[in-house]
Parts: C-alpha cells; sequence; structure tokens
C-alpha cells in the first residue's frame, strides 16, 4: 500500500501552514472527529451549510469586519449620500453576513461546488471579509432602487456614465420582478399618448418581501460587484436626489 506524504497531497498541501500544523498534531481519535463533520458538511445541501456556517462563524467575523474602519466610514458615507437611513452597527453586519451565506447557498444551485470555497474565503482573507461591506452597500442601494418609480429609475440611469450597462444589469432586471408580482402593472403601454400612471406609481415594498424580491433577482455576487465598484471608484454610480425624486408632472410622457 503507498501512503500519500502530506506535503505532496493536493488537499493537505492546499492548506495554510498553521492549519496542517494543528491537523497534525490531532491524535487518531480527534482526527476522526474532523472527517466526520467534513463528510457532513459535503453531503449537506447549501441551505444547511449556510445555516451552519452562519452559527459556526458569523460572530467572530462580525468581530473582523468591524475592524475595517476605513472601509466602514466610507460605506456609511455612501449610505448618507443616497439618502439611505442605515446604520453599520454589529447587529446589521450580523444579519448581513447570514444573509449573504443564504444569498450565495441560492446562487450555489448553479455551482453548488462553489458555494463552500467562497464561505472558507470570507473566513481565511482580510480582504475577502472586506467584501462584506461591498455587499451591505450594493445591497442597500438596490433595495433603493427597488421602491423607485419607473420614473425615477429613469432619471436614475439618465445620470449614469454607462447608461446601457445600468439599464440591462440593474433597470431590465427589476422592472421585470415588478411585472410578474404585480407590484407595477403596465396599463396603455403600447400608447404613447396614454396618460401612464403605473410609470408614476411608487412601489410598495418594504421589509421581508423587499429583501426577498432583491434576493431572487440578483445574485450575491453582482450585489456585491455593486457595492465594490462604487467604494474602488468614487465616480463610478452618479446619484442626485433632488433630480431624481423630484416632483411628476400631471402628464408622464416618456421619450
Amino acid at each position: 500500500m503507498v501512503f500519500v506524504q502530506p506535503d505532496h497531497d493536493p488537499i493537505f498541501g492546499s492548506l495554510p501552514w498553521a492549519a496542517k500544523q494543528w491537523l497534525e498534531s490531532l491524535p487518531w481519535e480527534q482526527r476522526r472527529y474532523v472527517l466526520s463533520l467534513c463528510h457532513l458538511l459535503s453531503a449537506s445541501n447549501p441551505e444547511t451549510q449556510a445555516e451552519f456556517l452562519d452559527d459556526y462563524t458569523a460572530d467572530g467575523l462580525v468581530l473582523r469586519v468591524i475592524q475595517d474602519q476605513d472601509t466602514r466610514q466610507k460605506v456609511s458615507s455612501y449610505l448618507r449620500q443616497f439618502h439611505i437611513d442605515t446604520e453599520l452597527t454589529q447587529a446589521l453586519l450580523r444579519s448581513y453576513i447570514r444573509q449573504f451565506y443564504i444569498h450565495s447557498a441560492q446562487d450555489a444551485r448553479q455551482q453548488p461546488d462553489l458555494y463552500l470555497e467562497s464561505a472558507l474565503r470570507l473566513m481565511i482573507s482580510t480582504q475577502e471579509r472586506s467584501s462584506v461591506f461591498s455587499y451591505v452597500l450594493g445591497f442597500e442601494l438596490i433595495k433603493l432602487i427597488f421602491t423607485m418609480s419607473w420614473s425615477q429609475q429613469e432619471r436614475l440611469y439618465r445620470l449614469q456614465i454607462s447608461q446601457e450597462e445600468f439599464i440591462r444589469t440593474y433597470i431590465r432586471p427589476i422592472q421585470h420582478t415588478h411585472r410578474i408580482n404585480g407590484i407595477i402593472v403596465p396599463k396603455d403601454e403600447g400608447q404613447f399618448f396614454a396618460r401612464r400612471d403605473y410609470y408614476v406609481q411608487k412601489p410598495d415594498l418594504q421589509g421581508k418581501r423587499l429583501v426577498e424580491l432583491v434576493m431572487a433577482t440578483f445574485t450575491a455576487e453582482v450585489v456585491g460587484n455593486l457595492g465594490f465598484g462604487i467604494i474602488r471608484t468614487p465616480n463610478a454610480f452618479q446619484f442626485d436626489y433632488d433630480y431624481i425624486y423630484a416632483s411628476e408632472p400631471g402628464e408622464a410622457i416618456f421619450d
């Protein structure tokens, strides 16, 4: 029988040095426990993995995430700039880390092997933990866009540098979700000169339903990329509150 040396094993060799040292130091009885945990976790569906990882890691992750004061202050500043009344408390970050696991688990139905990998990166990497703030900022902003009227969304995308990309990535998916869920029901859509009341209608969305619709419409990756782009490049997203939320005219005609 040939025994694989740990240093040459593709799994064992990919572990951080400290993790390898710890595993090598474990007596046989405790190694059995580690193997049992690995088996149970890998055999579980993504939702169960998310629940376990939340219970086992989120509290410790919150403490490490909030140490990134620079990014935390940037995100808080952007939230105020977008008139979003959300404070980055420990409780909020704790709930968002849990939501991130669940959201990623939903995405992983297409690629389940990538979910656990991303969760482990979040636990190990300081840079990956900073992505929690990107996810929070992106999610809060998409919630805001979800609650805008289509007229307000139009004014928002007109402010953007890459209008077509913004429409394709965010506006069309949101309006599609509005339609299929009966939130905004277009009437006389094909008649150009018809009074288009639906275009200025404010969606009645809040709380749990709003969160569920955002998670059903966008992947965790899309949400995080939006927040990351704003944090990395200040002019990546244009926002003018007075222009976007200006009073609607009595007759809404759009080109």
